[in-house]
């Protein structure tokens, strides 16, 4: 059963707003993409597209693989998931014991993100077999209808005087639903898209990323720039280090995702009005980062020492850095 009421107060988290977490950790699957995965299936059942005994292939860096390969074993589809060197081993190793089989590709796109090779690997794949099915979560319009459904349909239900509402941005699937349901039904929110540094999909510059679930190195085609009201770009380095203060904090096992938009409603937080209500989704919980962002030894050797060291300004003073 999908999970859609659960949200996390963060009190105290900063001095003059009212934060919200909205938890899709405690979804099946373990993350917010079953709902993806769900609503693409389904569309694709329903458009005549998926027939018993297809095979199904999809990109995916971890979270909507996992989906995709619960969700396909329950229905009798087989399943391929593309990775990258970036996929968590235990996100790799869970859609093997789920039936899924596991390619990872090996080299770089254009922009130094694999999801370009990722996509490039998947065309071959249908070229050769022409019974695949792809569902396309980057320019499937069944990706965010779900989210605007249920993700954001929530969020106006249980919050309805909701001031800001910060999305990270993956495929952009989350982010578009909430902007369509919001642009309807709670026009006053203004939606903030969170992004990676290095990321391309706001046409900032490409750089190395290491953490799965927020970023991309091509443009989804699902993504509308016109109607997010601002953006928030965040290093990994602090994606790394408000997902350890979170832990400390709160006691909450934050995924990279998480760690990311906490980041950016503290970064944000002192150019808001006093009170403001805010709401942070939360995507996913930490367990396919204890070798990453909860590993000391991955983490310095990734972003250096200093990224272990929290740091001596509180996170809701940081200097923003924006697109």
């Amino acid at each position: 059963m999908i999970q859609d009421d659960v949200f996390l107060h963060l009190d105290g988290a900063a001095r003059n707003i009212d934060l919200h977490l909205k938890m899709e950790g405690l979804n099946p699957a373990g993350s917010i993409k079953l709902k993806t995965a769900l609503g693409m299936v389904e569309d694709a059942e329903r458009r005549g597209v998926l027939r018993p005994g297809c095979r199904l292939v999809e990109s995916s860096s971890g979270s909507l693989g996992i989906a995709l390969a619960v969700i396909s074993a329950a229905k009798g589809y087989r399943f391929l998931c593309v990775t990258d060197p970036n996929t968590s081993a235990l996100s790799a190793a869970a859609m093997r014991a789920l039936g899924a089989d596991v390619v990872e590709v090996g080299g770089p796109d254009a922009n130094g993100g694999y999801l370009g090779s990722r996509i490039a690997y998947i065309h071959e794949r249908l070229a050769a077999d022409p019974e695949l099915v792809w569902l396309n979560q980057y320019a499937n319009p069944a990706n965010w209808e779900v989210h605007a459904r249920r993700t954001a349909a929530a969020i106006t239900a249980a919050l309805p005087d909701t001031d800001y509402l910060f999305v990270g941005t993956g495929t952009t699937g989350t982010l578009m639903g909430c902007v369509h349901h919001f642009r309807r039904h709670a026009p006053h929110t203004r939606i903030i898209a969170v992004d990676a540094v290095g990321s391309v999909t706001f046409d900032a510059r490409a750089a190395p990323r290491y953490i799965p679930g927020i970023g991309t190195s091509r443009r989804p085609e699902i993504l509308r720039r016109d109607l997010v009201d601002d953006v928030e770009l965040v290093e990994e380095a602090d994606t790394v280090r408000t997902c350890r203060w979170l832990a400390r904090r709160y006691g909450l096992f934050a995924g990279g995702s998480t760690g990311s938009v906490v980041h950016a409603v503290l970064r944000r937080a002192p150019q808001l009005p006093p009170g403001s209500r805010v709401v942070a989704i939360s995507p996913d919980f930490g367990e396919r980062y204890v070798r990453t962002i909860y590993d000391d030894d991955w983490v310095a050797g990734t972003y250096g020492p200093d990224a272990l060291v929290e740091p001596h300004t509180p996170l809701s003073a940081l200097t923003t850095v924006r697109n």
